[in-house]
């Protein structure tokens, strides 16, 4: 028989043990490891039996062991020790307050930022993730956390989180769904002054509501608030909302995205107000799922008396918006007559709209693209954050480009999209070995000096033959989790045990290990290393230099394609003659990738180039000492230098794709063959592979510091939350002159010059451009003059930026990479037109050219390309 429910009993923990409960409900067990071995002190095979869940264990653990803890005065010591630095660690000034000390800028920090993603991977026990996306925001809360960052995070619960995955006999994926229990995760659900759960509410078609509670997951100092629609207060359809992580159809997620955007600043709002906290100033978009924040935004200041202009303004102000996504095709968009539906009313003109006082039209504006038809999520993030970034120097460049149509007039390179490239929580992700070492090489426990490069240096001091033992130690575990994995996966494929003998001497620790684990969407190209199939067999079977293949990664259930690229896989690993070398571990999570981060000597990436935005697994192999083998994409473009991994050459751009990737698995046959393997295995009198360990020495200082999370949340904060937040205060100060003198002066002055310019701007023109004293050779150096005359439509001179652009010109007169210049206005012409004038010397030799353009010019814009206008001579 089944249960109809499942649900968590505890036993009553004894007074002395009280603290258990506070170490087991704030997530920064997940990277901390005295509290993980205390935990695994209770009970070790329990510990393991529950996946290393401190609540999962407290739940299952009898009374009379937590009687006999409560006497053992060694444990009780340590469980106090543990319980005081959680509360020095939540409660200590860290880098966020420092940086306010030490800088007087109080004032200019923000005193809250809100940031809002669809998934989190914080740690295991909380399946919240899919894949990079939801590793880099878990990732993202927990260095904010270790920094001190008052940091606010939001998303949805779902119930049944993504999925897991096994493989049939014939190596196809299947998907299961179990049902997670909230109240057996390190969860609390927000309630009001009375104790009842607080419900957030939106207003859906039909005179339906949907309602959610929200779950607190406590991320060291960061709240994580998880929205949740399976309660009793909604009607059947609308309690699987947030059943699933990407499932369903358009329907479906649409509704996760209102929930997600307009929910999560309710949720926010709700939280705050019962904790007593300052409302956040910066929101942060991860991505555009939950792009509807901004207008929910705008809602609230319209109600508190403003105009949409004015209110849009000061949203802008102070959004930040993150793109993931280097292709057109994986952004959502969803039919522009969907988006009328829910945020229209009724069809009988009777229903509550979902935003009242926001016109429908300007929010479907936001979403507006060249299909007419579609709202499209990324171009209403970017029409609604006054700062955007992509996630690598490459991605950022990519980005520019894939939007330029939003700034039409202006050149890829100008589009307002930078980069913070993408990092990963050493904590979580570094072997205990590797930190151990890290403490002993700083003096001291505390990790924090890791984002100073110099720290890194000390590693010279370290014995080759000490850095080998490391690396050699983690691969042996590797191997043993494998070989565990492969025989639970065999007998779930139907084997016997009878039939798995071979698995006690699959792979082996001594031999060159690689590994390459990652979602499985076709730009990926999991297949690539079978291109041909016999050789990688031979590298495989080499017996001198052999090699071994660790792959997994899940496919999203409703593509076939990925699907049949895993079953390709599973069906050359299950070669008799080679499944001892290679192998498909399938349910790729959390603690499977941190056991190959952590043993893999090498890690692969070969992703159609230029489709990876970053890739942060290759990341947490480089501070393991992995080094990379790959692509040059994402991050690995920014960092490669030669010594710290190895280039797989690129044939992008050919037309035959078939031929493309036979050149670059060849190259990559070839690499292994020539140049991974012969390092490897070249050792010395020790057995140490001296150039191999200095390669590993090399990685590790070069890209330790860069590839940390503590660097980018520096970043994000130092880029974007501090311009961010003055931005905000900016504009809901009184504005100048008299008419704008009132709060929110500013932004209202600012909106009605966007108003104001966006009309007048068809009428701008530069009517001439002279250019003077130059010599008949013109050398580099030389002065050139330029003097425009500019109709400006009856704007001021001050409301605008007029600039000389030059540089080198091709064949077909375009200018290559130039620079700008401002130009001065010297005065009014004769014809009423304004003078504009510039000197600059000729700063390139070869063909080169020149021209004038306009834009537009207000001190609260974070840049004068932002509102997309230009007018060119």
């Amino acid at each position: 028989m089944k249960a109809l429910r499942r649900f968590t009993v505890r036993a009553h923990l004894p007074e002395r043990l009280a603290a258990l409960e506070r170490l087991s409900v704030n997530l920064r067990w997940s990277w901390d490891k005295p509290t993980q071995d205390l935990f695994e002190s209770i009970d070790p095979e329990l510990w393991r039996l529950v996946g290393s869940d401190p609540v999962g264990l407290l739940g299952q653990v009898g009374p009379a062991r937590l009687e006999d803890l409560s006497r053992d005065e060694a444990f009780v010591s340590r469980l106090d020790a543990l319980a005081a630095d959680l509360d020095n660690y939540l409660t200590r000034p860290l880098w966020y307050q420092e940086l306010a000390d030490e800088n007087g800028q109080e004032a200019a920090l923000p005193n809250g930022i809100a940031y809002f993603s669809m998934e989190f991977g914080v740690a295991e026990v909380l399946p919240n993730y899919s894949g990079g996306l939801g590793i880099l925001a878990g990732d993202h809360l927990k260095s904010a956390s270790d920094l001190g960052l008052p940091l606010i995070a939001v998303g949805l619960y779902y119930r049944s989180g993504y999925f897991r995955q096994s493989l049939t006999a014939d190596g196809w994926q299947h998907e299961t769904y179990p049902s997670l229990d909230p109240q057996g995760l390190p969860l609390r659900l927000l309630t009001d002054a009375g104790g009842a759960p607080v419900l957030i509410d939106l207003a859906l078609p039909q005179n339906a509501t949907l309602h959610a509670r929200v779950w607190i997951a406590q991320v060291g100092r960061i709240p994580l608030l998880l929205l949740d629609s399976d309660i009793p207060e909604n009607d059947h359809d609308l309690r699987g909302v947030t059943d699933r992580l990407y499932g369903g159809d358009q329907e479906h997620r649409i509704k996760q995205e209102l929930l997600a955007g307009i929910g999560g600043v309710r949720a926010i709002r709700a939280f705050t107000d019962s904790e007593g906290l300052p409302a956040p100033e910066v929101f942060h978009m991860n991505e555009g799922h939950a792009g509807f924040l901004g207008v929910e935004r705008i809602r609230e200041l319209i109600e508190a008396g403003l105009d949409f202009d004015t209110a849009l303004t000061v949203v802008r102000s102070s959004t930040v918006f993150t793109t993931h996504t280097p292709v057109p095709a994986g952004i959502d968009r969803f039919p522009v007559e969907m988006v009328e539906r829910y945020f229209g009313s009724d069809p009988g003109g009777v229903g509550t709209r979902l935003l009242p006082g926001v016109p429908l039209d300007r929010i479907v504006a936001f979403g507006a693209e060249d299909d007419p038809s579609k709202f499209n999520m990324a171009h209403m993030g970017l029409r609604l954050a006054q700062r955007a970034n992509g996630v690598s120097l490459l991605h950022g460049q990519v980005s520019r480009e894939m939007f330029n149509d939003l700034w039409p007039g202006f050149d890829p390179a100008e589009v307002p999209i930078g980069s913070i490239t993408n990092g990963v929580h050493a904590p979580t992700w570094a072997a205990p070995q590797w930190l151990e070492l890290g403490r002993e090489l700083i003096g001291s426990a505390d990790l924090s000096s890791l984002s100073e490069p110099h720290v890194w240096e000390r590693l010279q001091q370290v014995d080759p033959g000490h850095m080998w033992w490391i690396r050699s130690q983690l691969r042996e575990e590797l191997i043993e989790d494998v070989r565990a994995r492969l025989r639970r996966s065999w007998l779930e494929r139907g084997a016997s045990d009878a039939e798995l003998g071979w698995i006690a001497t699959a792979f082996d620790p001594g031999v060159l290990t690689i590994g390459f684990a990652r979602r499985v969407p076709t730009y990926k190209r999991l297949t690539l290393m079978l291109r041909d199939a016999e050789r990688l067999a031979r590298l495989l079977l080499d017996d001198e230099r052999p090699i071994q293949l660790i792959v997994a990664g899940k496919s999203h259930p409703a593509d076939d394609g990925g699907k049949a690229l895993i079953q390709q896989v599973v069906r050359f690993a299950d070669r008799p003659d080679l499944r001892h070398r290679i192998a498909f571990l399938p349910d790729y999570d959390m603690s499977m990738a941190r056991k190959l981060y952590h043993g893999c000597d090498v890690w692969l990436n070969n992703p159609l180039r230029p489709l990876e935005a970053c890739g942060t697994s290759g990341m947490k192999s480089a501070l393991n000492g992995g080094l990379n083998l790959s692509i040059r994409d994402g991050w690995w473009d920014e960092w490669y230098d030669g010594e710290n991994g190895w280039e797989i050459p690129t044939a992008n751009g050919l037309a035959d794709e078939a031929r493309r990737d036979d050149i670059e698995a060849a190259a990559l046959y070839d690499l292994l063959e020539n140049a991974v393997a012969p390092k490897f295995y070249d050792r010395d009198e020790r057995g140490v592979p001296m150039r191999w360990v200095e390669m590993v020495r090399h990685t590790l200082q070069v890209l330790g510091p860069k590839v940390l999370a503590s660097r980018m949340v520096r970043d994000y904060t130092q880029k974007y939350y501090l311009p961010a937040a003055r931005a905000l205060r900016e504009s809901i100060e009184p504005g100048t002159g008299a008419r704008y003198n009132v709060p929110f002066g500013a932004a209202r002055e600012l909106a009605e010059y966007r108003q104001r310019v966006e009309k007048i701007w068809p009428q701008i023109e530069i009517t001439d451009v002279d250019s003077s004293g130059l010599p008949d050779t013109p050398l580099l150096g030389s002065q050139l003059t330029l003097t425009a005359l500019v109709n400006l439509a009856g704007l001021r001179p001050s409301e605008v930026s007029v600039q000389a652009v030059l540089g080198r010109v091709d064949a077909g007169d375009t200018l290559l990479n130039p620079m700008t210049v401002p130009m001065t206005h010297t005065g009014t012409a004769d014809s009423g037109q304004d003078v504009f004038t510039a000197v600059t010397p000729l700063p390139v030799t070869g063909s080169v050219g020149y021209t004038v353009r306009v834009l537009p010019h207000h001190r609260l814009l974070a840049e004068d390309s932002e509102l997309g206008l230009v007018a060119l001579a």
